[in-house]
């Protein structure tokens, strides 16, 4: 995983997976999401996350875990059994701070997913984690609505492994050799993305809803086997084209200290269909 430059090939190929389609999110599944429109249901936005966090990886080293950054755009949707292929800037151009453009693309040339990566020279959290305090998780859930979600709230903490029981089968799910991390001692950076999801669910009741970005900050590498609390309050609150938006203060601590922070957004009501 040494950083390398220039590269203008896929540098990660995979059939992508559906894991999610026994979750209580039911976009995942495909009777309910061709309700609102799709094909099927949908790939996670995690997950496609991770099909792109491969190539970061190598192009940077895993000096990208202590410090880089990410940010992606989910605009198209990946369904079960696609091929996918992840590309850095096939340019192999910086597009600006050293960071490098992203792109994930199906088996039709459809670009689905767009970001951009950079490894400054130091840490640089894209909001101060110390703003994000602990709360309780609510005994009973509210709904999601302008109430519950609204701008300035604290949602309940969560503290878990960072290994989880379902870290191995997201690594399965990205096709990803887990041995460079092993090696390192290091968990996959993926594996905190996903609890920016389940915090959300953790706390208000959901419908069908859909993850459509992150822009991610790494402060600190995770040893494997970590406990991890992870943080969230709500930043932003709105409508866009009839869906209603949340977006998300997300913080991930070990042992006290923040070693991640993401903005992650979320249509967390999908418009009526006509």
């Amino acid at each position: 995983m040494s950083a390398r430059r220039g590269v203008s090939t896929p540098a990660h190929v995979a059939v992508a997976r559906n894991a999610a389609t026994r979750s209580d999110n039911r976009i995942h599944e495909d009777t309910v999401a061709k309700t609102y429109g799709f094909s099927g249901g949908l790939v996670p936005g995690v997950t496609l996350y991770g099909y792109l966090i491969h190539p970061v990886v190598a192009h940077f080293g895993l000096d990208w875990l202590a410090r880089g950054t990410a940010e992606v755009r989910f605009a198209r949707p990946v369904y079960e059994g696609g091929r996918v292929e992840a590309f850095l800037d096939p340019t192999a151009e910086p597009v600006g701070g050293g960071e490098v453009s992203l792109s994930l693309v199906d088996a039709e040339g459809t670009t689905c997913v767009t970001g951009t990566a950079g490894l400054p020279a130091q840490p640089a959290p894209v909001f101060a984690p110390a703003s994000v305090a602990w709360a309780q998780l609510p005994e009973e859930r509210p709904a999601a609505d302008a109430e519950s979600l609204a701008p300035g709230r604290v949602l309940g903490s969560l503290f878990a492994p960072v290994e989880a029981d379902h870290y191995q089968g997201y690594l399965d799910i990205l096709a990803e050799d887990p041995e460079p991390y092993r090696r390192a001692g290091l968990a996959h950076p993926g594996a905190l993305i996903l609890s920016a999801n389940t915090i959300l669910a953790a706390n208000v009741r959901l419908g069908p809803w859909v993850h459509v970005g992150s822009r991610v900050a790494n402060l600190a590498p995770v040893p494997r086997q970590a406990e991890v609390e992870t943080r969230a309050r709500v930043r932003y609150r709105y409508e866009r084209k009839g869906h209603q938006l949340v977006e998300l203060e997300v913080v991930w601590l070990h042992q006290g200290e923040p070693v991640m922070t993401a903005l992650h957004t979320a249509i967390y009501q999908l418009r009526e269909q006509e």
